[in-house]
């Protein structure tokens, strides 16, 4: 294969690793094409094509987290990944630490990781690579490195959220979940919620968005079943779709322009957390976005019209 075949080949592995170190989608495709003009500019041909790319796109990623960690600081309310719809790396021998990893949970829990710690746990925990190529990718010794992970695994496996394990069972529970939403069913989305169930979004502060978590199965369930109906009544609809490998759903206007994205959490048969993604900067690469401050306006004038 020549250069350009053989990055394109690995690119699904490339953006994956960038995704889980940077938690952007714009940014990890950014990270994978200054990753290309390295390699394509390089006068000499790498023993290795994946050992060079992978560490070419590491080190980028964590030039770009550094500088985005001082951004995310000043960001206005709470900060979610930017939603992925779908892993574009597969390997059948990590599947569970891929699924895992990708999730908004676990990305929020590599947040509070050192640049250098959350690559090396990506690296070696997610992806399974061996201690010299970690060390050459971060550009430590191996002795570092191993050190490095046990202070990201400490603190990974303190918060480490525990998922539905069979898969059927969180779709059905989601498929319930969005039926109840539908209908405005206070009592049917109570009943799935966990009694502690916490509910944010992120809008970046700019896009409407909850001033602050709601807690709890009663509020959760009564501002859900308050909201959503309006919303359907302008014509918002939703399409259930995996959100960071977890159930979830896209909504849209009636344009068919992304609205936001809602990701759910799970854990003994209830929803333990719901996430929702409205900051436009974050839904670009989903398609054309909504105007969402225009669909918060007609929301509130059709409440007060049918007040």
């Amino acid at each position: 294969m020549n250069k350009a075949e053989e990055f394109e080949e690995l690119r699904p592995l490339l953006f994956s690793i960038a995704y889980r170190i940077l938690g952007s989608v714009s940014e990890a495709e950014d990270a994978v094409q200054e990753t290309w003009l390295r390699f394509d500019g390089s006068t000499t041909l790498p023993t290795s094509a994946r050992a060079f790319l992978s560490t070419a796109v590491t080190r980028v990623s964590i030039d770009v987290l550094r500088s985005a960690r001082v951004r995310r600081e000043e960001y206005v309310g709470p900060w979610f990944p930017e939603p992925l719809l779908g892993d574009p790396y597969q390997d059948p021998a990590r599947s569970a630490e891929l699924a895992d990893s990708v999730s908004m949970a676990a990305l929020l829990l590599l947040e509070r990781l050192s640049p250098l710690e959350r690559s090396v746990f990506v690296l070696r925990d997610v992806f399974g690579f061996g201690f010299d190529e970690v060390a050459a990718a971060v550009g430590r010794s191996e002795a570092a490195c191993r050190q490095l992970l046990v202070r990201a695994r400490r603190h990974m496996q303190a918060g480490r959220p525990r998922f539905e394990a069979d898969r059927r069972e969180r779709q059905e529970l989601a498929a319930r979940f969005f039926d109840a939403l539908k209908d405005g069913d206070v009592g049917a989305l109570q009943n799935l919620l966990a009694a502690d169930v916490h509910m944010a979004g992120d809008g970046g502060g700019k896009a409407p968005q909850l001033a602050r978590a709601v807690v709890g199965a009663e509020n959760v369930a009564r501002l859900l079943a308050a909201v959503f109906p309006r919303m359907a009544r302008i014509d918002v609809t939703f399409e259930p779709r995996e959100i960071n490998g977890q159930p979830g759903a896209v909504f849209r206007d009636r344009d068919g322009k992304v609205l936001h994205t809602l990701a759910l959490e799970m854990l003994d048969g209830r929803i333990q957390a719901i996430r929702s993604v409205i900051n436009p900067d974050k839904l670009g690469h989903l398609g054309p976005v909504a105007d969402a401050w225009a669909v918060d306006r007609e929301v509130k004038r059709a409440r007060r019209q049918a007040g």
